[in-house]
């Protein structure tokens, strides 16, 4: 059976699960993560709920077959069935890495109190972080071990496009494909993103444990 990891590799190289409407179901990467990824046409639910359940409950929807993963009504009965909780459904990108320096001062920080820092900790393995005046930058290994990213911008150094050079930072801090998540209403966020080149490939919903 393919895993998660293989679909996220495949994606990564602009590779998708055929757009054929159907759903495939695979088991969770971690206890940590399970949850629903949807790309075009095709959704993969990651969960070690019998799948049978997963396609019986898909079936009982009245709605578009093509959306039905993100469908409020089935995330909720994959939330009760799971007894985990969920925070927003995101939008999910990836980039190549870049080789060279990175095209803005960066220093390596280590304080486990950052907020930043201590966010991506609850969720990802083998956080890093660095500053630039005005921001934080976080690297670590999420869902299927994939490594995500993130940025945070002080309120007095926003509109000045730091945003974008710290992602398009990023990308010279690594040797692999590198991950985001970001909420659809972020759109200064996914603008910054996009212009790092960064490209969309599907939408998340991530299951959390309580």
């Amino acid at each position: 059976m393919e895993s998660l990891r293989d679909v996220l590799d495949a994606a990564a190289r602009g590779e998708f699960p055929p757009p054929d409407g159907r759903t495939t179901v695979v088991p969770q990467p971690s206890h940590r993560d399970a949850g629903v990824m949807a790309f075009t046409a095709h959704s993969v639910v990651f969960t070690d709920e019998d799948p049978r359940w997963v396609h019986d409950t898909l079936r009982g929807l009245d709605c578009d077959p093509l959306a039905a993963t993100m469908n409020p009504r089935f995330l909720a009965a994959l939330l009760e069935r799971t007894g985990r909780t969920t925070e927003c459904v995101d939008a999910v990108l990836v980039a190549a890495p870049l080789q060279g320096e990175a095209p803005l001062p960066l220093e390596e920080i280590s304080d486990p109190s950052h907020p930043r820092v201590a966010y991506a900790r609850e969720r990802r393995d083998d956080v890093r972080a660095w500053t630039a005046r005005g921001g934080v930058l976080v690297t670590g290994r999420g869902v299927a071990g994939r490594l995500e990213v993130s940025v945070e911008i002080d309120e007095d150094a926003r509109h000045r496009g730091l945003g974008r050079a710290l992602v398009a930072a990023a990308r010279h801090l690594v040797d692999e494909p590198l991950w985001a998540q970001v909420a659809p209403g972020n759109a200064r966020s996914a603008r910054a993103f996009r212009a790092a080149g960064f490209r969309q490939v599907g939408a998340e919903a991530l299951l959390r444990v309580r």
